[in-house]
C-alpha cells in the first residue's frame, strides 16, 4: 500500500470565478500543494530534491470536476501514489468536501523525473520508491492511457497570443503547469466572445460554461518572455457538451509545448443543472467545429442551413 496524506485547504474569496465558484486553475493549486506536502512527509521535500539535482516535471494532468466549492468550503485533498516506471510516476487524488464528505472532483498527475543540471529524465532510484511504498510496490500499476488524438483543425481555428510573464513560473524557471490551465480557460473565453457569446450575454440568458473534465498533455516547458500562440477548435457537441481542443506552441518556432482537451457542460445558472446547448450558439460556432468522421464540408453546410 502507498502511503496516503491529506491536507485541509479553505477556500479563499480570491479563487472563486464570476460564477462565485473556485476556479478550475486553483484545484490544481491544491492538488500541487497537498502533493508537495506528501512528498515531504516520505522523506522528499525540497531541499532533498536540490541535494539530489533532481525534479519532477508534470508530463500530463487529468482532473474531473463534479461538484463546484464555493467561498468559506474547506476541501480536503487526499493524495498517494499509483505507480512507479522507471522515470515516470503517477500520483492520484480525491478532492472532498470537508463538511459533507462530497466527492468533488478527482485526479491524477503523470511525472518524469528529470536531472536538474540537464532536464533529461533519469532513472527513479530504488530508496524512494521504497519510501513511497513502504509495504513494497504493486507489481504492475494501471496501464497508461494515451493521450486522445484530436480530430482535424478546421479552417476557422481561433488562435490568442501570451508572453510567458515573470508570475507564471515556477521556481524551477519553469511556467508551472497550472498557469497552462489559466492559458486555456482565458483562450476558451475570447473564442466565445469572438463568436459573439460574451460572458455578459451568457449570464444575460441564464447559462454558463463550466468543466467537466480537463486532460492537459505538457511536451516541453515555456520559459520567461517565450511568446506563445494558444489555438482551439470544437468538435464532439452532444446535448449539452462539447469537447475543446487546444494546442499551445512557442511563437518563434512553432515548437509543441502542451495540448489539451476539455469537456465542457453547458448549466442553468440558477440550478446548476445541465442544459441543452442553445441552436444559435451552435450556429454561431459552426466554422471553428471540426468535422465528424466521413463529414465533409459541404455536409457541415447543409447541416447549418437545414
Amino acid at each position: 500500500m502507498p502511503r496516503v496524506h491529506e491536507r485541509a485547504f479553505r477556500v479563499r474569496h480570491y479563487e472563486c470565478d464570476a460564477y462565485g465558484h473556485v476556479n478550475h486553475v486553483n484545484y490544481l493549486r491544491y492538488m500541487q500543494e497537498a502533493a508537495m506536502d506528501a512528498s515531504a512527509a516520505a522523506g522528499y521535500g525540497v531541499a532533498r530534491y536540490e541535494e539530489l539535482g533532481r525534479l519532477w516535471f508534470v508530463r500530463e494532468t487529468d482532473i474531473s470536476y463534479l461538484h463546484p466549492l464555493r467561498y468559506g468550503d474547506t476541501v480536503i485533498v487526499k493524495t498517494w501514489v499509483e505507480d512507479f516506471r522507471r522515470v515516470r510516476s503517477r500520483r492520484a487524488y480525491e478532492l472532498r468536501h470537508a463538511q459533507t464528505g462530497t466527492l468533488v472532483a478527482q485526479a491524477t498527475t503523470d511525472w518524469v523525473f528529470l536531472d536538474a543540471a540537464t532536464e533529461r529524465p533519469t532513472t527513479v532510484p530504488p530508496e524512494m520508491i521504497v519510501a513511497f511504498f513502504p509495504e513494497g510496490m504493486p507489481a504492475s500499476g494501471d496501464r497508461r492511457e494515451p493521450f486522445p488524438a484530436p480530430p482535424p483543425a478546421p479552417p476557422d481555428v481561433f488562435t490568442v497570443q501570451t508572453r510567458v510573464a515573470w508570475r507564471d513560473l515556477d521556481t524551477a524557471g519553469h511556467v508551472n503547469n497550472a498557469n497552462y490551465m489559466a492559458y486555456l480557460e482565458e483562450c476558451g473565453v475570447r473564442v466565445a466572445e469572438a463568436f459573439g457569446w460574451s460572458p455578459a450575454r451568457m449570464i444575460a440568458a441564464g447559462f454558463g460554461i463550466v468543466a467537466r473534465r480537463y486532460r492537459i498533455e505538457d511536451q516541453q516547458p515555456a520559459l520567461f518572455g517565450d511568446e506563445l500562440t494558444v489555438a482551439t477548435w470544437y468538435s464532439d457537441a452532444r446535448r449539452s457538451s462539447a469537447i475543446r481542443h487546444y494546442t499551445v506552441t512557442r511563437a518563434r518556432d512553432g515548437a509543441l509545448i502542451a495540448r489539451a482537451r476539455v469537456t465542457w457542460v453547458w448549466v442553468d445558472l440558477a440550478s446548476g443543472r445541465p442544459i441543452r446547448i442553445p441552436d444559435e450558439f451552435i450556429a454561431a460556432f459552426a466554422a471553428n467545429r471540426a468535422l465528424e468522421a466521413g463529414e465533409s464540408e459541404k455536409d457541415s453546410v447543409g447541416e447549418m442551413t437545414s
